[in-house]
């Protein structure tokens, strides 16, 4: 006897669904359905909240954040020059951890239960539904505790007066991605880069899902090789 493929029913709550498809979770997970309005998650309306974010909540509560850690290095005595760089290398430190997170992480193969099922919220959901507005940018509870983490490895390696303008940098990196992550998916750009970049971004998503993981630039996918190929003519 042959066990029947398990059928995931869009009409209910997906999280606790995507674990039992298996081996064919990533096929699924990336075959999208093109909607602005996204599906449920859990049938909890508190846990289904925490999910949904609207867009300029990220540079409305991050922002301030940068703002303040800047602030500190300058109390501490750093120029502006020294700022401006110790921002600046904030910002492209960010460009590499956005091109791993989505390589690495966000593109794990998975095929257990709670590996599909936290595959699936951490960035399946993306990929399944790259329409959906209100999960295109992390959620801020998310998104504090990886700033905590980010913090403490900062420290190891930067003075106690550089370390929070590094951060500051860092953060502003990710509030740039974010929202030009959903200007991507949802904006109608005409001046030529942007325009250029959406096309880029939306190829990884209906095209060559395995290459192009830049969000920003595609400079990380050119350093390392996953530059996706340009379309046939």
């Amino acid at each position: 006897m042959v066990a029947q493929k398990f059928t995931v029913d869009l009409n209910k709550p997906l999280v606790f669904q995507v674990g039992y498809l298996g081996e064919s979770y990533q096929d699924w997970v990336h075959r999208p359905i093109v909607s602005k309005e996204g599906p449920r998650f859990f049938e909890s309306d508190f846990w289904e909240s925490l999910t949904r974010t609207v867009w300029w909540a990220i540079p409305t509560i991050w922002l301030p954040v940068v703002c303040w850690c800047i602030s500190m290095s300058v109390r501490m005595g750093h120029a502006f020059p020294q700022i401006a760089l110790m921002v600046a290398l904030g910002i492209f430190a960010w460009t590499l951890v956005e091109y791993v997170l989505h390589r690495f992480l966000f593109h794990i193969e998975t095929k257990s239960y709670w590996g599909n099922t936290i595959h699936y919220l951490l960035h399946g959901c993306h990929h399944k539904h790259p329409m959906d507005g209100l999960r295109l940018v992390f959620p801020p509870a998310a998104a504090a505790i990886l700033c905590s983490l980010f913090w403490h490895l900062i420290k190891l390696f930067a003075t106690p007066s550089t370390t929070p303008a590094l951060f500051g940098g860092g953060l502003l990196g990710y509030v740039m991605y974010d929202v030009t992550h959903y200007y991507l998916h949802h904006g109608q750009p005409s001046n030529h880069v942007p325009k250029n970049l959406k096309k880029y971004h939306l190829n990884h998503h209906f095209r060559i899902q395995n290459k192009g993981f830049g969000i920003t630039s595609a400079f990380w996918d050119t350093v390392f090789g996953t530059l996706p190929q340009s379309k046939a003519s």
